[in-house]
């Protein structure tokens, strides 16, 4: 039956009118497999625990492979990718993914599909290269993969450190420096044995370090006089002899005596009577100290970067140490060293060293570095206790002295001995003796470019002596409670 109506009919049989609707182009749909739900858990989300190195639950874990069962269209389009893993049917539909291996069996027509490898693409849309280990040299974690831990980019927090930036337990780029030894508590490097030696930030003290009258006095003094008592002496025998008038001989006598028992008095009180003039100069603020001004702190140590440990009775976290075998040297008996006189006490063997620490003040409670490390000048006036007493009524040697002396490369054969260590741990109390440096709001205490002369002490008979470098001052440390820092 004819019309001039078009019409067609549908496949259930049904006529219409109209004329039949053209076949759209279907968009083209890709399917892949649902996320599992991982939980919170890194190991059951695949590729993402891979990139950290953290293992993967096999069970839940997707492999990366060619697609399969992808259906077949049509058409032409372009996308980038961005896939991991099998793709399946009935998935929702994307317009841009990425496969990490082959695309197979699903794609036909004129379908242009641009490969990539899973992972973090850069600027220029090409992969980023994976890299083991920690990155430095001022590349950001995000423009590179690591196999390794991220060490974490640690902003300024403004800490005083002693030493250069090198000496530190971080490196220039954040990350943890590689150091060699035993650790303390708190993570910082103990420094023993013959590390001791080879550390730039210890100062190793020697014997010229400690007072001695007769280092401290000016040697053109001493034989400017020596020289007067010999023309004195020479003078006084000629009129004697020639004209038998012994006053001048006299004279040059008596002051003769009056001098030598001036310097043997200052030998022996010499030391006290600088502790004493220590403990009599004022202590300083500093708060109100001036850049360059020579002042006195007394107040509490803290560590710094580097601790020390005593040498014999391992006391850990000290920024001072010391320890002194002396030997008795009897009729015949062997000397302790060059100088040993006989019944006397000569010392055989010594170590002291020193490194930068901060004390702070009991007057404004603000806390300085003392520079007394990397080979500062230092003078200590710390005492000593005698931790080791070998004599003839006790001759039996402990097993931590033996190993102490054998450690030394010390004999111990029928020797009358004695040893003694003194040191400053953390909490001790001290006080110091410098020049306040501020710089960029640091506040140190530096050696003194010149001596420090303490002057005459008259009512003591004391003479003069010159305080060189830092100043150290402590009392015995094992009989002083310390305070907890």
């Amino acid at each position: 039956m004819g019309s001039r109506f078009p019409s067609h009919q549908l496949s259930n049989g049904l006529y219409v009118s109209g004329r039949p609707e053209q076949p759209k182009e279907r968009t083209p749909t890709m399917s892949s497999t649902a996320m599992p739900y991982t939980g919170g858990d890194i190991k059951k989300s695949g590729e993402l625990g891979k990139m950290f190195d953290i293992p993967v639950d096999g069970s839940k874990s997707r492999k990366s492979g060619p697609i399969s069962n992808a259906p077949s269209r049509t058409g032409s389009f372009t996308g980038t990718a961005s896939h991991s893993g099998p793709m399946m049917p009935n998935a929702a539909a994307r317009a841009s993914y990425s496969t990490s291996g082959p695309v197979s069996s699903g794609i036909s027509g004129s379908a242009s599909v641009k490969k990539s490898n899973s992972g973090p693409l850069n600027k220029h849309g090409e992969p980023l290269k994976k890299s083991s280990g920690p990155q430095s040299g001022g590349v950001t974690p995000s423009a590179r993969q690591h196999s390794g831990p991220m060490p974490p980019v640690l902003p300024a927090t403004g800490l005083i450190t002693s030493g250069p930036i090198s000496s530190g337990p971080l490196n220039a780029s954040g990350a943890p420096r590689k150091v060699s030894g035993p650790l303390d508590s708190k993570g910082s490097l103990k420094v023993h044995g013959s590390s001791v030696a080879n550390n730039q930030a210890v100062t190793t003290l020697s014997q010229d370090d400690d007072y001695s009258f007769k280092r401290n006095f000016p040697r053109p003094v001493l034989w400017s006089m020596i020289l007067l008592f010999v023309m004195g002496f020479i003078a006084g025998g000629f009129i004697l002899g020639a004209v038998r008038n012994a006053i001048l001989l006299i004279v040059v006598v008596v002051l003769f005596v009056i001098v030598a028992a001036l310097f043997t008095w200052n030998t022996c009180w010499g030391r006290k009577a600088i502790i004493d003039f220590i403990a009599r100069y004022p202590d300083a603020e500093l708060r109100t100290a001036k850049d360059g001004q020579y002042v006195k702190v007394s107040g509490v140590v803290t560590c710094g970067n580097v601790p020390l440990e005593s040498s014999f009775q391992k006391v850990p976290r000290c920024v001072y140490t010391s320890t002194s075998l002396y030997e008795y040297r009897g009729w015949e008996s062997k000397a302790a060293n060059p100088t040993h006189r006989r019944f006397t006490w000569g010392l055989r063997s010594s170590e002291s060293h020193v490194v930068d620490f901060y004390i702070s003040d009991f007057q404004s409670g603000l806390r300085a570095l003392v520079k007394t490390g990397y080979g500062a000048r230092v003078t200590p006036y710390v005492e000593e206790s005698v931790v080791v007493d070998v004599n003839p009524l006790n001759k039996e040697l402990s097993s931590d002295f033996i190993r102490w002396l054998a450690e030394r490369n010390l004999s111990s054969d029928d020797r009358v001995m004695r040893l003694k260590e003194g040191y400053i741990k953390e909490g001790s109390t001290v006080s110091v003796m410098g020049v306040v440096q501020r710089n960029d709001n640091v506040l140190m205490i530096v050696p003194p470019p010149e001596p420090f002369t303490t002057g005459c002490q008259w009512t003591k008979c004391i003479l003069p002596a010159s305080l060189e470098g830092i100043v150290l001052r402590c009392e015995d440390a094992s009989k002083v409670d310390v305070i907890p820092v």
